[in-house]
C-alpha cells in the first residue's frame, strides 16, 4: 500500500476494467479473499491515519464496498478499537463475499448502529465505492451528509461516495474525504474535475492485481519531466525561436506574460507581435524580448504562441499563422475566434495534415465554445471533453482545470495530479501557454510539451511559499528548465 507519488506516472483504468481485472483475479483466489485484502488494507490504513483514535465509525453500503468495511471493522475491533458500524444491508440480501465479512464482524465483537453515532475520531466511508449508478437519496443521503461534518479524519474505501469514477463529476450529494484508498486500480475519477476535492489524499493497493496482465489503461496520471541536459556545444539556435502574437489594446500584459514564461523556460529567442499597433519596442524589465510588428515576423520559421490577450483583433492574424507556424499554441482569444469561424476550423483541422504539430489549451467554458456544448457538459466527463477535442481538430488539447487533461490522437491521454487554487489568478493561463511554447520550439512533441509544461505549472504552486501571493508575474519568472 502505496501514498500516491505524483512525480512519478501510474496507469489509471476505468469502472468497465476495474471489474474485469477483479473478476480474473477472484477467479484465481480462494473466495472471498479479496475483500479480506481490502477489509485488512484499509483498516491499516485508517490506524495509521488516526493512530490515537479510539472510535471508529464504519459507514456501509449494501453491496461489496460496505462489505470491505465491515472486514476493516473486524480488523479493528480485534486490534483493541471501537468500531461501530452503520449497515445499509442486511445479512439475507448481502452478495456473499459481504455476507461472510458480516458474520465475522459479529463474531469479533462489532457494534451495529442503525444511526450515525454522536461522535467519533475517524470514519470510514464503504457506502458506495465504485456502485454509483444514480444520485444517492434517502438514508444513504443523509450519512453522506452527516460525513461531511465531520472534522476528523475521513477515509474512503476505493472511492468516495457519490464520485464518479470514470469521470470525476458527482452528480448528487458526495463524500469530501481526507483520505481514499483506491482498491485494484488508480481511476481517473480520482485525479479531475471534482475527484481532487473529493478524494483527498490518494493512497493504492493492488490487492495482488499486479500479477495479473495489466488491461490497456484508459489515461495516465502524467509524472514530473525527466530531466534534459543540455550540451555544452549548444547555442540560442538549438532551442528555437517563439514568438508570442497577442496583446490588443488594453491586453498587452498577457502577451508580456506569455513571451516571459517562453523566456524563463528556455526558448532560444523570444519574439513579441503586438495587436495593439506596436505600443512597445522594448521591455525594461526584460531587454532579451524582442518586439517586432506582426508583417516582420516569419512564422514559417516560428513556433508561435497566438492569442494571449488577443481580443477580436487576434481573428484577422490567425489565418497567415495557422496557415505557415510549423509550431503553434492557440490560446485564450484565438479559441474563441476558431469556435466562431468555420474556416479558420478548417485551415486548423488542415494543419495535422501536413505535418504540423498544434496545441490547444482551452479553460472548460473555452472547450465547450468550441464543441457547441455547455460548460457543465464539459466538465461532466473532461477526460472524454479533451479527446472529443482533439480527434476533432486533430491536434494535442490541454483541458485547463482541477486535473488539467491533456489529449492527442493517437496516444493515451493523461491526467496533471499537481496544482491548486492559487492559480485561479488572472495570466496564469498566458504563462502557461508560453512554457508550452517554449518546450515546442526545444524540440519536444506537442503532446510531451504539454504534459511537461503542466505538470511544472501546477507543481509551481503547489510548492509556492505559503507567505507569498502567487501571481501570474511572479510565476513566469519563477524558472522551469530542466
Amino acid at each position: 500500500m502505496d501514498k500516491i507519488d505524483t512525480r512519478l506516472p501510474h496507469p489509471l483504468h476505468q469502472v468497465a476494467i476495474t471489474r474485469q481485472l477483479e473478476a480474473t483475479l477472484a477467479d484465481r483466489l480462494p473466495p472471498h479473499t479479496l475483500m479480506q485484502r481490502a477489509g485488512l488494507a484499509t483498516a491499516r490504513l485508517a490506524l495509521a491515519l488516526a493512530p490515537h483514535a479510539s472510535t471508529f465509525w464504519l459507514a456501509c453500503g449494501p453491496g461489496n464496498n460496505g462489505g470491505d468495511g465491515l472486514e476493516a471493522a473486524m480488523h479493528l475491533q480485534q486490534w483493541g478499537k471501537t468500531a461501530l458500524v452503520s449497515w445499509l444491508g442486511t445479512p439475507q440480501e448481502a452478495p456473499a463475499d459481504a455476507r461472510a465479512s458480516y458474520a465475522r464482524a459479529q463474531a469479533a465483537g462489532v457494534r451495529f448502529l442503525d444511526a450515525p453515532p454522536a461522535a467519533c475520531d475517524c470514519c470510514i466511508d464503504a457506502l458506495l465505492g465504485i456502485g454509483v449508478t444514480r444520485p444517492a437519496e434517502g438514508r444513504l443521503a443523509e450519512w453522506i451528509a452527516h460525513i461531511n461534518t465531520l472534522s476528523v479524519p475521513v477515509l474512503a474505501v476505493d472511492l468516495p461516495s457519490g464520485l464518479n469514477a470514470d469521470t470525476g463529476a458527482c452528480d448528487g450529494p458526495g463524500v469530501r474525504a481526507t483520505h481514499t484508498l483506491s482498491l485494484l486500480t488508480l481511476k481517473p475519477g480520482l485525479f479531475t474535475g471534482q475527484g481532487r476535492d473529493a478524494a483527498g489524499e490518494v493512497w493504492f493497493e493492488s490487492l495482488g492485481a499486479e500479477n495479473v496482465a495489466a488491461p490497456p489503461a484508459q489515461a495516465t496520471l502524467s509524472g514530473a519531466p525527466l530531466p534534459h541536459a543540455r550540451p555544452h556545444a549548444s547555442h540560442k539556435g538549438s532551442y528555437g525561436d517563439v514568438a508570442v502574437i497577442g496583446g490588443a489594446p488594453g491586453m498587452t500584459g498577457a502577451a508580456l506574460l506569455a513571451a516571459c514564461a517562453a523566456l524563463h523556460q528556455g526558448a532560444g529567442r523570444v519574439f513579441v507581435g503586438l495587436l495593439d499597433g506596436g505600443s512597445l519596442g522594448v521591455d525594461a524589465n526584460h531587454p532579451e524580448l524582442m518586439f517586432r510588428p506582426l508583417e516582420a515576423l516569419d512564422s514559417a520559421q516560428l513556433t508561435v504562441v497566438c492569442g494571449c490577450g488577443g481580443g477580436t483583433a487576434i481573428a484577422t492574424q490567425l489565418p497567415r499563422f495557422l496557415s505557415k507556424a510549423p509550431l503553434a499554441v492557440i490560446d485564450a482569444d484565438a479559441l474563441n475566434s476558431i469556435a466562431n469561424d468555420s474556416q479558420l476550423q478548417q485551415q486548423l483541422r488542415a494543419r495535422h495534415a501536413r505535418g504540423r504539430q498544434t496545441v490547444l489549451t482551452p479553460h472548460p467554458l473555452e472547450a465547450a465554445r468550441l464543441l457547441d456544448t455547455t460548460t457543465a457538459a464539459v466538465q461532466h466527463d473532461r477526460l472524454a471533453t479533451a479527446q472529443q477535442l482533439a480527434q476533432r481538430f486533430y491536434c494535442t488539447v490541454v483541458l485547463k482545470g482541477s486535473g488539467t487533461v491533456i489529449a492527442t490522437p493517437g496516444i493515451t491521454p493523461a491526467i496533471n495530479p499537481t496544482g491548486n487554487a492559487l492559480l485561479a489568478t488572472a495570466g496564469t493561463g498566458d504563462v502557461l501557454a508560453g512554457m508550452i511554447g517554449a518546450r515546442l520550439a526545444n524540440g519536444r512533441s506537442a503532446f510531451q510539451a504539454a504534459c511537461e509544461a503542466v505538470w511544472l505549472h501546477g507543481r509551481a504552486a503547489d510548492t509556492w511559499p505559503h507567505d507569498q501571493a502567487l501571481t501570474a508575474g511572479a510565476l513566469a519568472h519563477a524558472g522551469f528548465v530542466n
